[in-house]
């Protein structure tokens, strides 16, 4: 078993958040449908498919959840099977990797936060709206577009603010929306969702209070705790109600570890990670550096020599090359900071000036490529 602090390479095409819906459509009979997990079998005569991502519910979390989930944890126990995460392992990318299909480097969503080429603008994907206009930003058709045309009744629910938002459109265009305030709520319409369609019917959910409780207090904090005991309810609900041609697929799009006020580096705070960088983007465990020009060797070496063995520093060509993002065409490259800095272990780079405070005053983070944070379940229930 992976130590979770090791590194893991995503498992595009056989045991990725990517594989989750086109092997779903398979199960509905949608034509021209891979199944890379194999769940045509398994859900033989199934005609309603719900898929819930649950933000921040990694491999490595669950037992941790365990006093509080105890029926997520037996689902896990019986049901249960790993797969990964794309890369970078944060929300956005995973979002639109579970919507599409595709690893990332197709979809163009390459993390947290981007730059846009040509520019000296950051974009933050989860504040988004329609510059840059989300279909050409995000060019690649979406499994419920698919769907949708081959004749299956197609519904997201999400919380109700993230409707219409730029990652949204991105990732779950082509589904009828339903607003969800709640874990209670998402239950709820997931439910009715299922219930509505006449003919194959597939039904996309979020809930992402696990996440933020996990951002915000930590992992294993009170607050969590009260997070994950609302997400066993969730999961009891939809277990309990599902129709008896129906199933549920459980994932997630990343884990979370806790990061030490001593493990973290500021960038903002020492004059040599700032030298010949333009522009910064990326998140803490992961951060983009757009750099002046002919200053990237000396970015790489100053950074480097900062971190140690706290973090893998990358030119561009290097981390496209370990596979991470998968094939990344020639249009998103550019993306992709001229330097990739990968944090190990459980470090992060942080940037108290440069950043909104709170960016840096965070308890847990994720995005790089660790088990507890690639690390994803996928839960297959039959009602």
């Amino acid at each position: 078993m992976t130590g979770p602090l090791e590194p893991v390479a995503p498992r595009y095409g056989g045991g990725s958040l990517a594989d989750v819906l086109p092997s779903a459509l398979a199960v509905l009979g949608v034509p021209g449908s891979p199944d890379p997990l194999g769940l045509t079998a398994e859900l033989d005569g199934i005609r309603r498919v719900a898929v819930l991502l649950v933000d921040g519910l990694g491999w490595y979390q669950i037992p941790t959840a365990r006093p509080y989930a105890p029926t997520l944890f037996g689902l896990t126990s019986l049901l249960g099977r790993r797969l990964t995460a794309g890369f970078p392992s944060t929300t956005p990318t995973s979002l639109v990797s579970l919507g599409t299909g595709v690893a990332p480097g197709a979809h163009g969503v390459l993390g947290f936060k981007v730059r846009v080429p040509e520019t000296d603008r950051v974009l933050s994907h989860i504040e988004w709206s329609a510059d840059p206009e989300p279909l050409r930003w995000q060019p690649v058709p979406t499994q419920l577009e698919r769907a949708r045309a081959a004749g299956v009744t197609v519904t997201v629910v999400s919380r109700p603010e993230y409707a219409g938002s730029g990652l949204t459109v991105a990732a779950n265009r082509g589904g009828d929306y339903r607003g969800a305030a709640s874990g209670d709520a998402v239950a709820t319409e997931l439910l009715a969702a299922l219930a509505a369609g006449d003919g194959p019917t597939l039904v996309s959910g979020y809930h992402p209070d696990l996440d933020r409780q996990g951002h915000l207090h930590g992992v294993d904090s009170d607050p969590w705790r009260v997070a994950a005991t609302e997400v066993d309810g969730l999961l009891a609900r939809l277990v309990d109600g599902l129709p008896g041609d129906a199933a549920l697929l459980v994932t997630a799009d990343h884990g979370q570890l806790n990061v030490p006020d001593d493990h973290r580096i500021d960038l903002d705070a020492d004059a040599r990670l700032r030298a010949g960088v333009r522009v910064v983007a990326g998140e803490p465990r992961v951060r983009y550096l757009h750099v002046a020009p002919g200053a990237r060797d000396d970015v790489v070496a100053a950074w480097s020599a900062v971190l140690g063995d706290a973090a893998r520093v990358l030119t561009r060509e290097e981390a496209v090359a370990t596979g991470w993002f998968g094939p990344v065409p020639e249009d998103h490259l550019a993306r992709i900071g001229d330097v990739v800095v990968v944090c190990r272990a459980d470090w992060a780079v942080v940037a108290t000036r440069s950043e909104r405070p709170i960016e840096s005053r965070l308890v847990a983070y994720h995005g790089a490529d660790t088990a507890t944070e690639m690390t994803i379940p996928l839960l297959v229930v039959r009602g």
